[in-house]
């Protein structure tokens, strides 16, 4: 009787255990994708405003926000 109640508990745990070692690796192969690296932030010239580098503008005097402040800036600075 005790050897019955022992494999029975054994039995179960092994279940158990592989049950939970799979959801594991169900979970590790749907983690979601990386973040892709982070841009580079940067301030305008003029105004300081913070912006990705991708949208910035190119000018005389450094990047800028937008097209007035590179404009604004190139004016007061000859």
């Amino acid at each position: 009787m005790v050897i019955r109640v022992l494999l029975l508990l054994v039995v179960v745990l092994a279940v158990l255990w592989l049950a939970r070692g799979g959801k594991r690796r169900v979970a590790s192969r749907d983690a979601p994708p990386p973040l892709p690296p982070r841009e580079e932030i940067v301030g305008c010239a003029h105004c300081g405003l913070h912006l990705p580098r991708s949208e910035a503008l190119a000018g005389r005097g450094g990047l800028f926000c937008s097209e007035a402040h590179r404009a604004a800036f190139e004016q007061a600075h000859p």
